[in-house]
């Protein structure tokens, strides 16, 4: 075994990375709840950038109801942006993020 070639393929491996994690950065995937009256998007990389409520979602009486859809969209747009950074780095590393043991 060639520990140069290795450590060359790791730097390579690592910008690939880096590379990919950028990108991801820039993606977006969308989420919703409650038919649409709770609307999340998140990057690539997991962060919340926006959430959106329907005004007619809005139930003063029952504010517990739109708490559970703020959390369901959260928890769904979160789980996509996992999805799509295990499927990015997959070809970057195999097995994606989850091979690592980083999954999100």
């Amino acid at each position: 075994m060639d520990m140069q070639k290795l450590m060359q393929q790791a730097q390579q491996m690592q910008k690939q990375m880096e590379t990919t994690q950028a990108e991801l950065a820039k993606e977006r995937v969308e989420a919703s709840a409650g038919g649409g009256m709770v609307n999340v998007t998140a990057s690539g990389t997991g962060d919340i950038l926006s959430i959106k409520i329907d005004p007619e979602g809005v139930d003063p009486s029952d504010v517990e109801m739109l708490e559970d859809m703020v959390l369901a969209a959260v928890n769904e747009a979160h789980r996509m942006a996992g999805e799509l950074a295990n499927q990015r780095m997959g070809s970057v590393v195999p097995g994606g993020l989850g091979g690592m043991g980083l999954g999100m």
